[in-house]
């Protein structure tokens, strides 16, 4: 019988799409009080792989990344979902006449992939809690990020790969200096 381990600790990060810089930059700084600073950033690429969105968000969508400083518990997932879920309400609310300012989605890295939360169940997905899937995005080479047959169309981009290889590196880092920490 294998002994039971706690969770390695995650990279929690965040994409944004939005169509506006202002609305972008208010999200970040509400994600930024709750989940703490961010240690990195991606440039907003624009979001036209899909019109999934285009009639909830409008048109000229972009989307970025960010990542945050503190490592999380990856169960905390779902609890991370429901709370962006909150935040997009919150948007709505702010800016009436607009169905969706933004939308927030939380994920986490680790060493071997990025996993993202969301809300629809499909054959690929795992259900977590509380309405929430995880849906394994990208998996992570020495050197490269590597794509599923079911990642996301704009996951392809060089950019977003970039970002998160060196997302990836940031936390391996910080994994190191965590497991010396514990074993002195």
């Amino acid at each position: 019988m294998g002994e039971i381990k706690k969770f390695t600790p995650v990279k929690l990060i965040c994409g944004l799409i939005f169509s506006d810089d202002l609305i972008r930059e208010e999200a970040r700084a509400r994600l930024i009080e709750k989940f703490g600073p961010a240690d990195a950033q991606s440039e907003s690429f624009p979001f036209n792989f899909s019109h999934y969105y285009d009639q909830d968000m409008g048109q000229n969508l972009k989307r970025c990344f960010m990542s945050f400083e503190s490592l999380i518990d990856p169960q905390n997932l779902p609890v991370i979902k429901h709370q962006t879920n909150v935040m997009e309400e919150d948007f709505r609310l702010l800016l009436p006449g607009v169905n969706r300012p933004v939308n927030l989605d939380p994920g986490y890295l680790k060493a071997s992939a990025l996993i993202m939360a969301t809300t629809k169940d499909f054959a690929h997905r795992i259900p977590l809690t509380a309405g929430i899937y995880a849906h394994l995005e990208l998996l992570f080479t020495r050197q490269q990020a590597r794509t599923l047959s079911w990642t996301y169309p704009d996951f392809y981009q060089a950019g977003y790969q970039d970002f998160f290889l060196q997302v990836r590196k940031s936390y391996l880092s910080q994994l190191k200096k965590l497991k010396a920490g514990q074993s002195t």
